[in-house]
């Protein structure tokens, strides 16, 4: 059984599938095609309209679960989209019990017995948001694969309908306003709906004027400036466009291509990497308005890790719609900034083996080496898994890299945008803790690769001296 991140994928089984989740929630399944929207309203399963051709909602003991049978999906469809939102309506996620996804194998408990689990999913602690964007299930070439996505809505689930074209009837009841949406996870894309400031003088800025003015902000906030890149601007321009055609906003477009694809594509190899992706404002003065309106969304103002920046938006409808604005902010990799940030996973690695008694780990650049081709591997042929898609396992990895161990064992993670996000993460996963905390090993070698669709790609590869 795998245990995701965001982010992270794998191969399904042919046949059916049931994904759970117990606690007071409720799950949807949005149905869509290539173009990321629906046929129709009956692509949207919820409690109301519980069943479609290959899907089917309903809870029962407390647990609320969604079949799936991709064999039985209407023509057309290519993905489906888990939706967990609270059971009572409303009320913040953040609020309720941490959710977590099982998916069991064809059968499951809606057919009278367990079937065998494939995978679990913890999503990211929320915040203000009342919906989560779950997990999918989509098809890549002839098969089915699973992708693990933690992606927060603060304006329920009527808000998340209309995004992917469904018609919401609007039953005369005015909505409440949402809250501040807080920012979440530095690994999870920031996705956020507003309205157009309107005490922000309109500034028609070009590439130079909005360095400036993100530089005046990062110069108030005693942070010293960013270059404007035009690798990232680029990046960000098509992804801005790309989410303008479709009309929402997601790191990965309905294209298949994600945000950090499109840096990788524009040839800015990243070390450290954010973004903003926000809808609605008409000019960059707005749009940076809202970004330094709270002290989540404006941390990268005074972030020194930060040295590069691009910015791009694009308008929806041919000229009639919102706008949709992209801000890439990274730091070029270099040799010197791996070897730190690589050193950095190791030491919090070992500061958790102290803090249990256990000794540190050496470091070997033979299972270093490994790491990061692992790493790199995984970012560059789109794959997140211990078995690469030649067929090698950890242990043959370390063997063809010259490191000889009794014992190898390896953790891997995606999208986690720190060394100290990626330990804590790996902490509180009982598998990846369990190699952490081993007794029997005695060295270590870590990696670090970013692009694909996650972002970032973390690789620890462990061995056991004899």
């Amino acid at each position: 059984m795998t245990e995701l991140v965001p982010g992270g994928n794998q191969e399904l089984p042919d046949g059916a599938l049931t994904l759970r989740v117990p606690g007071p929630f409720d799950l949807s399944a949005l149905i869509t095609g290539d173009d990321g929207t629906v046929g129709g309203d009956g692509d949207f399963v919820f409690f109301n309209q519980p069943s479609a051709p290959g899907v089917e909602v309903g809870s029962g003991g407390g647990t609320s679960t969604v079949r799936v049978d991709p064999g039985r999906l209407r023509p057309g469809a290519t993905r489906v989209t888990l939706v967990l939102s609270a059971a009572d309506p409303g009320v913040p996620l953040g609020a309720l019990p941490a959710p977590e996804l099982s998916v069991l194998e064809a059968g499951g408990v809606s057919a009278g017995g367990p079937g065998a689990a494939l995978a679990t999913f913890r999503p990211p602690p929320a915040t203000s948001e009342t919906v989560l964007l779950l997990a999918e299930v989509y098809r890549r070439g002839s098969g089915w694969r699973l992708r693990a996505l933690g992606q927060g809505y603060a304006d329920g689930l009527a808000g998340v309908a209309r995004d992917y074209g469904v018609d919401v009837v609007d039953d005369g009841v005015p909505p409440a306003p949402p809250p501040l949406p807080g920012r979440p996870p530095a690994y999870v894309p920031t996705l956020l709906e507003i309205p157009v400031p309107t005490s922000v003088p309109a500034w028609a800025a070009g590439p130079e004027e909005d360095a400036a003015l993100v530089n005046a902000e990062r110069i108030r906030a005693g942070a010293p400036p960013v270059v404007l890149d035009d690798r990232l601007a680029a990046a960000a321009a098509q992804h801005a466009a790309a989410m303008a055609a479709h009309g929402s906003l997601a790191v990965e477009t309905p294209d298949g291509v994600s945000l950090y694809q499109r840096v990788g594509t524009a040839g800015f190899a990243c070390l450290a990497l954010t973004e903003h992706l926000v809808s609605g404002p008409r000019d960059t003065g707005g749009f940076l308005a809202y970004c330094l309106g709270d002290p989540h969304t404006s941390a990268p103002f005074g972030d020194a890790a930060y040295t590069h920046i691009g910015i791009g938006h694009a308008e929806a409808g041919g000229g009639a719609g919102d706008m949709f604005w992209v801000a890439v902010w990274a730091s070029p990799l270099t040799a010197e900034g791996l070897a730190r940030l690589t050193a950095e996973v190791a030491r919090r690695t070992d500061a958790e083996r102290a803090a249990a008694g256990l000794g540190p780990l050496a470091p070997d650049p033979l299972l270093a080496r490994a790491a990061q081709d692992h790493s790199a591997d995984m970012a560059a042929r789109d794959f997140y898994s211990h078995t690469d898609p030649d067929g090698r396992e950890p242990w043959d990895r370390a063997r063809a890299a010259g490191a000889r161990y009794r014992g190898v064992g390896e953790n891997i993670a995606c999208g986690q945008r720190s060394a100290a996000e990626v330990v804590e993460g790996w902490m509180n996963s009982p598998g990846h803790r369990a190699n952490i905390l081993r007794p029997s090993f005695t060295h270590l070698g870590v990696g670090y690769a970013t692009g694909s669709r996650a972002g970032t790609y973390w690789t620890q590869l462990f061995g056991t001296a004899d």
